[in-house]
């Protein structure tokens, strides 16, 4: 590609920032405009260089990688691709639009599918600047572009996560891709452990690290229903409803899943969903 792109890197730790540095240097397109070891040199950094990409460690003193994000004013804000040795922020990251999640140790062939990926979306938001200006197309870069030469004023909403909404869509790794699972394909999240399961309306089965209770509270409470101390439940996604002896229920899901309900939670169900 004939542009360069003008990259930071913000990492606490020496040998993993130069480890990306490196990397970097080796590609051609790009430059390297500058090196931060805090949150807060990152911040500073980001405003004094304008970059076009921050690659940004999670885990940093004074100031966390999504702090950073959420502390830019909204026209210093470049694409931002997150680094990581853990993958339990994933859902964090997206909910504030970056543009790719890397997971330590970084490779190279990886690094290089970040880097095009951010070519590709700064040549889309130069050709929608080129377009001719009429309220749609200005509507449609906002929400796909996120328009970073943005201007905030008193009709600007704050980003996803700052508002407190919750997801509709859910991050879920495979290898090297990290796929973007809409929320209502979810029929049931399984904690077993360490390990949680998603199982989607067609019988897909993902397993991942990641807190239940942390996903639970990104999820919106009239559609998701939790049925035990391990269990969430999509409410559309309930067929059939059969008690137990003892005041339970086993739930019966249109992938045909079957999944027991607490005692403890067979009040919440009677009054969510057999209430008439």
């Amino acid at each position: 590609m004939s542009m360069t792109l003008r990259v930071i890197v913000a990492d606490d730790e020496r040998p993993a920032r130069q480890f990306l540095v490196t990397m970097l240097r080796s590609f051609d397109d790009v430059d390297i405009v500058g090196e931060a070891q805090t949150g807060t040199e990152a911040i500073r950094l980001i405003e004094h260089t304008q970059p076009d990409l921050a690659l940004l460690d999670l885990q940093m003193p004074e100031m966390d990688g999504l702090s950073i994000v959420r502390s830019l004013r909204h026209g210093r804000i470049p694409l931002v691709a997150f680094v990581t040795a853990f993958d339990e922020y994933a859902v964090s990251a997206f909910e504030i639009e970056a543009l790719d999640y890397l997971l330590k140790p970084v490779d190279r062939d990886r690094l290089r599918k970040t880097i095009d990926r951010a070519h590709e979306r700064l040549e889309r938001d130069a050709l929608a600047e080129q377009e001719p200006f009429d309220s749609a197309s200005f509507d449609f870069a906002q929400d796909r572009q996120g328009r970073r030469d943005k201007q905030p004023g008193p009709a600007d909403r704050p980003m996803p996560a700052l508002a407190g909404q919750y997801i509709d869509r859910f991050p879920i790794r495979k290898q090297d891709d990290i796929y973007l699972l809409p929320v209502h394909h979810i029929a049931s999240v399984v904690s077993e452990g360490e390990l949680m399961h998603v199982t989607t309306l067609g019988k897909e089965r993902y397993t991942m690290n990641y807190r239940l209770k942390t996903l639970e509270a990104k999820l919106d409470p009239k559609r998701f229903l939790r049925v035990g101390r391990g269990a969430l439940v999509n409410v559309e996604a309930i067929r059939k409803i059969t008690p137990m002896p003892g005041g339970s229920y086993v739930v019966t899901l249109t992938n045909t899943q079957q999944i027991r309900v607490s005692r403890s939670q067979s009040r919440a169900l009677r009054g969510h969903l057999l209430r008439v």
